[in-house]
């Protein structure tokens, strides 16, 4: 039972399998959900709403992108306006590598310039066309001083149209 476990996880960590994760999560993926869990107490609320916005993109050249907004978003018009526009939203990209189960992006632009230089995880799951991505519990940018909490992103796959 030990040798099969050990075997499972050198398999993981292998190359090939890095590889094959990156294989299957390369092209386009369209937001369904994004719900935060906080740590403390399993409570999950969907701070974007029931109907987030938002794209991830992967490409064969390691560059990711995401872009989120919140559904229902007002046309700013004044600077309160504007502040909320920015709350609600979260986008960035850099180039990422696959580790088993997680794929972790070297930020070089985000909305929010005190990612730039970080390297974001995220877990991941595929199946079939759904693609289950969860964070890490960590601070929440727009709760400062609130327990942790983790995001947990639903995505389909967009199939190429002809």
């Amino acid at each position: 039972m030990r040798a099969l476990a050990l075997f499972c996880v050198l398999f993981m960590a292998s190359p090939a399998f890095a590889l094959d994760g990156q294989q299957r999560l390369l092209g386009m993926w369209k937001l369904e959900s994004w719900y935060s869990e906080f740590k403390a107490t399993g409570e999950k609320k969907n701070f974007f709403g029931d109907r987030p916005n938002g794209y991830l993109v992967f490409t064969p050249e390691k560059r990711m992108l995401a872009f989120v907004t919140a559904s229902q978003r007002n046309k700013p018009e004044t600077d309160e306006d504007r502040v909320a526009a920015f709350r609600s939203m979260a986008a960035y990209s850099g180039i990422y590598r696959v580790r088993g189960d997680r794929w972790i992006a070297k930020v070089d632009v985000a909305w929010d310039e005190s990612w730039i230089g970080t390297e974001q995880v995220r877990f991941f799951r595929i199946e079939g066309d759904r693609l289950t991505v969860t964070t890490a519990f960590q601070p929440n940018p727009n709760l400062p001083g609130q327990p942790e909490t983790r995001g947990v992103l639903i995505w389909r796959r967009v199939k190429a149209s002809r």
